[in-house]
């Protein structure tokens, strides 16, 4: 029976969902979460190692003679020195498209709250401003309309493709910037990513971070956007460069932003985008719906089950 070992497993299963499925196929052991000077002594000795952001280097990877599979609990995998496994002929597996329906949903939570500002206004009425109100109404910011506004899309895989149906449910237009360049479809007309940042009411980005999508937002490109445009990100946090972001808010360059990733997690302390104002922040929980996390699990045991078999799936290093 082969020896599985999850490096990080507490984001994944708080305790909500059930490792049953996964312990069916080895002797299983779950760290909810394992230091960096751990990584060695609890990978030891494991044929499948699984991590979500515990990085596994190639110095490790060489030090794990057993190893024989690395699983991804998630769709990035980044965290992995996926050329020494490939040198060492071990698949890596990931799992995509999980949590396409509950990231596109969070853009539009992040969205609204930029828009309507729910949370405030119901705050407002909480500490007894609407029974004080002269008027039957009252709002305390801009409220912004979403119908005939444009939605730029940087990145048109699933995820990107449901915000761009969301989006025209709302009845804005949409634009996308991929990078192979395509004719309009399904309503959506593709441009370039400059143009995107010039002419979206709403930026949203949704590519992959490589060398060449790092720093992607810049000073530049936040002088491009409109004034009273907002900028989305659910994707990764490198995309943007985040002095460049806090100062183009606090000077106005653009409306607000809505961030649920950033570079480093957990921010630093004096992170600038912690202090920027018009600036939603959220704990990288665009993923984890139960919903999507149990659609997760349940691809990680078929990615262990097709690898027992001889016929590994979702390899990210062939």
């Amino acid at each position: 029976m082969p020896r599985i070992v999850i490096l990080d497993g507490y984001t994944l299963n708080p305790g909500d969902l059930d490792w049953a499925p996964l312990a069916a196929l080895g002797d299983l052991t779950v760290y909810d979460r394992t230091p960096p000077g751990h990584i060695l002594e609890r990978a030891a000795g494991a044929d499948i190692l699984l991590t979500n952001k515990v990085p596994l280097s190639s110095d490790t990877i060489a030090a794990l003679p057993q190893m024989r599979c690395i699983g991804v609990l998630a769709t990035g995998y980044n965290v992995i020195d996926t050329a020494a496994a490939r040198a060492r002929g071990i698949p890596v597996c990931n799992v995509p498209g999980y949590g396409t329906a509950a990231v596109a949903q969070h853009v539009f939570a992040l969205l609204l709250e930029l828009t309507q500002r729910t949370g405030l206004h119901s705050d407002t009425v909480r500490a007894g401003e609407w029974s004080r109100s002269p008027d039957w109404c009252y709002w305390r910011t801009p409220l912004v309309e979403l119908s005939g506004l444009t939605m730029g899309i940087i990145g048109y895989g699933l995820i990107g493709q449901a915000v761009a149906r969301i989006a025209q449910a709302f009845g804005m237009n949409v634009l996308a910037a991929t990078r192979t360049p395509r004719p309009a479809e399904h309503g959506v007309t593709f441009t370039t990513v400059d143009e995107v940042f010039r002419q979206a009411d709403v930026v949203s980005l949704h590519c992959p971070l490589t060398p060449e999508t790092q720093g992607l937002v810049n000073t530049a490109r936040l002088a491009g956007m409109k004034p009273t445009a907002f900028l989305i990100n659910t994707g990764r946090g490198p995309l943007i460069v985040e002095q460049d972001l806090a100062d183009a808010l606090r000077t106005g360059v653009l409306a607000g932003a809505g961030l649920d990733v950033l570079s480093t997690e957990p921010p630093a302390a004096d992170n600038p985008l912690l202090t920027a104002p018009h600036c939603l922040i959220t704990p990288h929980l665009a993923w984890a719906a139960r919903a999507s996390r149990e659609r997760l699990l349940g691809t990680v045991v078929e990615n262990i089950r097709a690898f027992l078999a001889g016929q590994p799936v979702n390899v990210v290093n062939p």
